[in-house]
């Protein structure tokens, strides 16, 4: 049996596997592990294919593999400190490097990358022999790299060496650099920082011992914290030098992958040049003005957002003051792919970091935005720490901290979204500042603002005057000057929609309709719109509403398996009947599961319920065999099927993006594909791509999926990628040459999006109808509503600057003012909190009374939890097969549900060492001073304020009970 520590460091190894796999020399772990007969073979293998990453990832994967042994973290670190890995093994007994001492390592570690074409140049015997007598390399580690000179000759040998000394320990960098001036390298010393006016000591170990006056630079760089930081204090040039001797350098970059990755053409690696285009709209910007750039998807918007985070940080430093530049992104997945590739061309120059809710913070977001020059993150990282700043806690960030924000698709920049909250904090410091220079005060200093977007959209405008106010009140939130758009020869796609006919026969959805008839006239219910629509399954959502709210427990069950025969309906016009079906068995299996208890408890089964689980059953042998016929197959599947044939089949090299709504649908046509014959003989490799939120029930993608998905589809291993709107905006996708929309259309900001997706030559832009969708008409309205756009941007463009400003400054004062009055309501809501003992919550499948508001404590305001002794008898505890299947990684151990009606009422989180059931409100009815509420999908909408959770009390009474076996709770 595991125990917890091993939890523990399984979590820990988790943690750090990104870390470890750039550190980990996996072949000279293996000696010195015990594994399984063949997994050292297999780790060997992937090293000699894939590379030492690879390899350490496998590794990792074996060694956290279950069931563990006794001791198998110890001799997991054991193996890699006697295998050559001690910089790894510190990570895991978490001694770790400071914050700046790691940064700092990460920059020489790019910089070796960087120069590893001049490098190669090394006489790599003598400078092996050097690392290995200065404890650099090990032994098996100049074994490897002279049998790869032998080999494969001298260019080999050395990069072999520079690969396995980029794994040491940090402060290896100083002592290799002066391995190469002893062993008469001078220009390779000087190409990575070596001074040509420092006169060092011949041999390597005086060098040590030399005081650090013997050598200056112009700004010593200051390092600390771990072992050999001292050498690297004594010699080191900062950023800003080394990048001075880099430009003065003509250096034949090709092929060197950080270079590539920096931008570089030639011997300037940091020059960053524009189209005149590019230049074009970005001329305000660099001349200090908040401006919106307005391009089309793949245009090079961020491009232009990085030249002018150049420029805007080169001209600060020039004028002796300090930059600091937040580059602001609605999404976790363009935090890492702005930082490893548009912006990555400024980290030779500028500090640059990622922060977002995937990060493994050691510092605060206060002290990474103090140290360094960019900062690329999500939107509610920043907020969460200008809130703090304004609520008077430590840590906080204020937005004079800042002198530029750049925000990535900006047009979300409006009522509700968090880019608005941000830029309302701005607008209210813009015009209390003119209060203050009215008074001669100093004003606070306000950072210039970049916004990017290929459509800020008309906002469901039906006219030309109202599209002209919704982008107008953009630029107001923004507090631009100018909305820039550049002339660019955009290609033409050929577009088309693909309307459906009629199915001729339906009789699988005919007995799905069979089904939910006989459902109507038990539960006595008359629903007035389209079985298989969106509007019915709004109506079943109310009719489940209203249902718990009555105590009616008939119509709420029945309601909600009218919702999902619904959505199994609106499936089976979309993708296979086959996978609509095994929707609907999931779903009663579902339901079956909650009428049964671990402990074999009685669980009541309500006539409904029985009835609900034979009208299934009676009906499940014939589903099953109308889905196995291929000529009852919607016909919109039949058109998908034609176009991504016709595709394939017409171009040399075809690349596509499918849109369709939901994450189940993407699979299950992802899955089609793939079992398709006919696909994989024309050669197309399809993958699936989706979301990483837990809104749904289908298994979401983690942030390394999406990106390993990406990386496949732009090498070609994949060429065709079936996506939720996670794909519309932002992402790099590599030039696709056709798009098709699969029955799901939104408005006209993702039809241009994912038109822009397809930039290669001759693209498509398909549409393909779905019955009851309504997409063909919605194309057209989005159609309308770009060219309303289009004209309304121009229009605004041709305004005198000072009617703009008016109307800017007019819009800007009026979302100031409705601030306010939103404020003010929620102060007076706060006033009107009802007291705990005022809230009861009940079942809100049986109704049966659960406990009072005076049971629920809250932890760290976000959980809210009932550890009252009677509360302990009111609940069964499930395995959290949901969580399993889906591979989420949540500290629960299970579902709680009612042990009268089986009803999910939450799950059972682990909170420091104690097992607390956890309450999820949208499972209860409640019932304030007599009102009820069923329609609470989350605990903020309850105008309640709980008692926090006492843990040490708590935790005190389980202790004084721990002698008890049996005693759970106290």
């Amino acid at each position: 049996m595991a125990s917890d520590n091993d939890e523990i460091y399984e979590r820990r190894i988790e943690c750090l596997r990104p870390r470890l796999q750039q550190i980990i020399k996996a072949d000279e772990v293996l000696p010195h592990l015990q594994l399984e007969s063949g997994r050292k073979e297999q780790i060997t293998q992937k090293l000699n294919t894939e590379g030492y990453k690879s390899a350490a990832d496998l590794l990792i994967s074996v060694v956290v593999e279950k069931p563990h042994k006794d001791g198998w973290f110890r001799a997991f670190v054991d193996a890699l400190s006697n295998g050559g890995n001690a910089h790894a093994a510190d990570y895991l007994q978490l001694n770790l490097p400071d914050p700046e001492v790691e940064a700092e390592n990460d920059y020489y570690v790019q910089l070796i990358q960087l120069f590893s074409p001049s490098l190669q140049d090394m006489k790599t015997e003598e400078v092996s022999t050097q690392c290995l007598a200065q404890r650099l390399l090990t032994n098996a580690d100049q074994e490897k790299i002279l049998a790869e000179k032998t080999n494969h000759g001298n260019k080999r040998g050395a990069t072999e060496l520079l690969s396995r000394i980029v794994k040491c320990r940090p402060g290896w960098f100083s002592e290799f650099r002066e391995i190469l001036r002893v062993t008469e390298h001078k220009h390779l010393y000087e190409l990575i920082g070596g001074s040509p006016e420092c006169k060092k000591p011949k041999n390597v170990a005086a060098a040590e011992e030399k005081p650090a006056e013997s050598c200056q630079s112009e700004e010593p760089m200051e390092i600390s914290g771990t072992e050999g930081s001292q050498n690297d204090a004594t010699d080191l040039y900062s950023s800003a030098d080394l990048s001075k001797s880099m430009n003065n350098l003509h250096l034949d970059l090709s092929g060197c992958p950080a270079a590539e990755a920096a931008g570089a053409t030639g011997g300037d690696p940091k020059e960053i040049s524009l189209r005149d285009y590019q230049m074009e709209v970005a001329r305000p910007a660099l001349e200090g003005e908040n401006i919106i750039i307005c391009l089309p998807t793949g245009s090079g918007k961020t491009r232009v957002a990085v030249y002018i985070t150049q420029k805007h940080l080169d001209s600060r430093r020039a004028e002796g003051k300090p930059g600091k530049v937040v580059v602001l992104v609605n999404k976790i997945p363009l935090v890492e792919q702005h930082f490893s590739t548009e912006f990555s061309s400024l980290k030779l120059k500028y500090k640059v970091e990622r922060v977002s809710g995937d990060s493994e913070l050691k510092i605060s977001f206060a002290n990474i935005v103090e140290r360094n020059d960019i900062i690329i993150c999500t939107a509610q990282i920043l907020e969460n720490y200008l809130e703090r700043a304004s609520s008077g806690e430590d840590e906080g960030v204020k937005l004079s901290d800042l002198t530029l924000i750049i925000i990535d698709e900006c047009h979300h920049t409006q009522k509700g979204e968090v880019y608005n909250h941000i830029m309302m904090r701005y607008l209210k410091q813009k015009h209390k500042n003119k209060r203050l220079i009215k008074e001669q005060k100093q004003p606070v200093p306000l950072p210039q603002i970049l916004g990017l977007t290929a459509s800020p959209g008309v906002g469901g405008a039906k006219t030309l005057n109202k599209a002209e106010e919704h982008i107008l009140r953009i630029c107001a939130n923004l507090d631009v000057t100018k909305i820039m758009t550049g002339s660019i020869d955009k290609k033409e796609l050929r577009k088309s929609i693909l309307p459906i006919e009629p199915r001729k026969e339906d009789p699988f959805g005919c007995v799905v309709k069979t089904i939910m008839t006989a459902i109507h006239e038990h539960a006595r219910l008359f629903p007035t719109c389209d079985l298989g629509s969106q509007n019915y399954e709004q109506w079943a959502v109310q009719k489940e509403r209203e249902a718990a709210k009555d105590g009616d427990q008939t119509v709420r069950v029945c309601a909600e398996y009218l919702r999902r025969y619904n959505e199994g309906l609106i499936l089976s016009n979309t993708i296979r009947m086959c996978d609509a079906l095994s929707f609907l068995n999931k779903f009663h299996e579902e339901q079956i599961k909650k009428k049964t208890s671990q402990d074999e408890q009685n669980i009541e089964i309500t006539e409904t319920e029985r009835f609900l689980f034979n009208l299934f059953k009676d009906k499940k042998e014939e589903l099953e065999k109308l889905a196995k016929d291929p000529t009852y197959e919607n016909d919109s599947l039949s058109k998908l099927r034609t176009k991504i044939l016709q595709e394939f089949s017409s171009r040399q090299e075809a690349r596509g993006i499918i849109f369709t709504k939901t994450r189940h649908s993407a699979m299950s046509l992802s899955q089609w594909i793939e079992e398709n014959p006919k696909f994989a003989d024309i050669g197309v490799k399809p993958s699936y791509f989706i979301g990483g939120g837990d809104q749904s029930d289908t298994k979401p993608m983690t942030a390394a999926e999406q990106k390993d998905v990406l990386k496949r589809f732009k090498t070609g291993e994949l060429n065709l990628l079936i996506a939720t709107t996670v794909a519309e905006e932002g992402l790099d996708i590599k030039a696709c040459n056709f798009v098709i929309r699969y029955g799901h259309v939104t408005n006209e900001i993702a039809m241009i999006q994912s038109q822009g997706r397809g930039r290669a030559e001759d693209s498509t832009y398909t549409v393909v109808d779905v019955k009851n969708s309504g997409v063909a008409e919605k194309e057209y309205v989005n159609e309308y509503r770009e060219k309303m756009m289009n004209k309304a941007i121009q229009k605004i463009k041709k305004y005198d600057q000072s009617v703009y400003n008016k109307q800017i400054t007019e819009f800007q004062i009026q979302a100031i003012m409705e601030e306010r009055v939103r404020q003010a309501n929620q102060k007076k809501k706060a006033v009107k909190d009802e007291n705990p003992s005022a809230v009861k919550f009940s079942c809100r499948n049986c109704t049966k009374y659960i406990c009072s508001g005076e049971d629920i404590k809250i932890i760290e305001n976000m959980h809210r939890v009932n550890v009252t002794p009677q509360f302990r008898n009111l609940f069964i505890q499930r395995e959290n097969v949901s969580l399993q299947e889906r591979r989420l990684d949540y500290e629960t151990n299970g579902v709680i549900a009612c042990s009268g009606c089986g009803q999910t009422w939450g799950s059972m989180m682990l909170y420091r060492g104690i097992e607390l059931p956890c309450l999820h409100v949208k499972n209860f009815v409640v019932d304030i001073n007599t009102k009820k509420y069923s329609n609470c999908t989350r605990w903020i909408d309850l105008p309640v304020k709980f008692p926090d959770f006492d843990y040490i009390e708590h935790a005190s009474l389980m202790a004084q009970g721990s002698d008890d076996e049996d005693t759970e709770w106290p």
